[in-house]
């Protein structure tokens, strides 16, 4: 009586259990989350000259990225993005686009107002205007076209010189040791999946092969056999009633 009794609040509490906490904890098996950032108010952005709309917060020391309806952090190597700056940091399996689009010194420009040595009078933009605006500053390129990203007078990259950027920042991030740790995590469990999924595989086959041995025979066996003897065979209704 008591082991039925605690099924049961066993089954009640499990359809209590919200979808998205359970989902979470799918998603989260074997991949730690960053530390939280603390904010005292929603920060302030501002968008990197030659990125397709990035936008970074200048007042914090990790790399804080909004581009896309996401915002987006690195942290050991592995990338998470959210809809939120301070929480509901999802693991992102790959190293989002726009990224090797963004100037590894931006930093110093910020500091120094300068970016290749034109003035940037850059723009600090609010999160409320930040998230009512992005999508028609993406289809207008409103920062590109219209402000040059507040760099005074200043002409883009060419498509040849961008591309080659991309391709060496790509090849200095590989670089960083805490990238080759989590590529090394990654080779690794990629070699123990399909194992595990050779071993499932395996076990549906091996129970079904009895079976059709079995099968088999009985289906010889009256494919041979003509019907006088089929009528012989068949036990009568005193001798099947006898047997059950």
């Amino acid at each position: 009586m008591k082991k039925e009794l605690f099924g049961t609040f066993l089954l009640a509490m499990a359809a209590f259990v919200p979808v998205p906490a359970m989902a979470e904890v799918d998603v989260s098996i074997g991949i730690s989350l960053p530390p939280a950032i603390v904010f005292q108010a929603p920060p302030e952005v501002i968008v990197l000259p030659d990125t397709s709309n990035v936008y970074i917060v200048p007042d914090v020391d990790i790399d804080l990225f909004f581009w896309n309806g996401w915002w987006w952090r690195p942290w050991e190597g592995r990338w998470y993005r959210s809809r939120y700056y301070n929480r509901g940091w999802v693991y992102y399996r790959s190293v989002p686009s726009f990224y090797y689009d963004v100037d590894p010194g931006w930093r110093r420009s910020y500091r120094e107002h300068t970016w290749y040595g034109h003035p940037w009078r850059y723009e600090r933009i609010p999160n409320r205007r930040l998230q009512q605006n992005w999508k028609s500053w993406n289809t207008n390129r409103y920062w590109e076209r219209q402000r040059t990203w507040g760099v005074q007078s200043y002409r883009p990259h060419p498509p040849q010189q961008r591309q080659e950027l991309r391709r060496q920042r790509q090849e200095d991030y590989r670089r960083r040791p805490e990238v080759q740790r989590h590529e090394q995590q990654k080779m690794q469990q990629q070699r123990r999946q399909p194992q595990g999924q050779q071993m499932q595989k395996q076990k549906p086959q091996m129970q079904q092969q009895p079976q059709q041995q079995q099968s088999e025979p009985r289906g010889r066996q009256r494919q041979g056999e003509s019907p006088h003897q089929r009528s012989k065979d068949k036990p009568d209704k005193g001798e099947e009633g006898h047997g059950r």
